[in-house]
């Protein structure tokens, strides 16, 4: 897919799926802004400005990482929200910092992130989330993480609905288990040839960013592997 100079915005950019996303969409041919809580890397990311040391969830930080990164490529036409994070902690030994957290990280960043890019947004634009897929159907042990990832699905078809007519699309992927360091530490045993590569989510990320997929607007898409 050709990104034909897109300009894109990712959060959680500095991490495992937020690089093989950065990676591909340059390699698109995109302009990209990473922006994330952590520093930037001292060796920068190829081509993409990089933004660090940014709490999404702040309003006004998100703002200005939003205008700082629309100013560094000269406009904004795609959002991508892949800040999050998770905790395995079941509901009778849990703790109700963890539902705040959780809520913050990863639906509450997605929200802020969008509102500050609205703005710079025009027809043809793309905002693409990350949920999960075990929102669809959740297990034990991941009730606070499930809850926040499905409160990032029904954003998504809500603002998906208000952003019709601006032509403006909304989706998102809700994929299974990704293939990270530290899930194959947490899981050992498991068959990590079954789990999503983050370079494969990277190109289904890709696909929504481009012309292509100008007719799907309030998707939830898995993207589960074999899984």
């Amino acid at each position: 897919m050709q990104l034909d100079n897109l300009r894109v915005a990712i959060t959680g950019g500095f991490g495992t799926l937020g690089l093989a996303t950065v990676q591909a969409a340059l390699a698109g041919g995109a302009r990209v802004a990473a922006i994330d809580r952590a520093p930037a890397p001292d060796a920068g990311i190829g081509a993409a400005t990089c933004i660090g040391g940014v709490d999404l969830a702040d309003p006004a930080a998100a703002a200005s990482a939003l205008d700082t990164a629309a100013k560094a490529m000269g406009g904004l036409d795609a959002l991508v929200n892949i800040a999050g994070t998770f905790r395995y902690e079941t509901v009778a030994d849990g703790h109700a910092d963890t539902w705040d957290l959780l809520y913050r990280v990863n639906l509450r960043t997605a929200v802020a992130a969008s509102q500050a890019a609205l703005p710079h947004l025009r027809a043809g634009g793309r905002i693409i989330n990350i949920g999960a897929a075990s929102a669809l159907k959740a297990g034990a042990g991941v009730a606070a993480y499930t809850a926040s990832k499905s409160g990032v699905m029904r954003f998504t078809e809500s603002l998906a609905e208000e952003l019709k007519e601006r032509d403006i699309t909304v989706n998102a992927l809700l994929p299974s288990i990704l293939d990270t360091p530290p899930n194959r530490a947490d899981m050992p045993k498991a068959d990590f040839s079954r789990w999503v590569k983050p370079a494969q989510l990277a190109d289904v990320i890709v696909f929504l960013l481009s012309r292509q997929s100008s007719a799907i607007t309030g998707a939830l898409i898995p993207v589960t592997g074999r899984v």
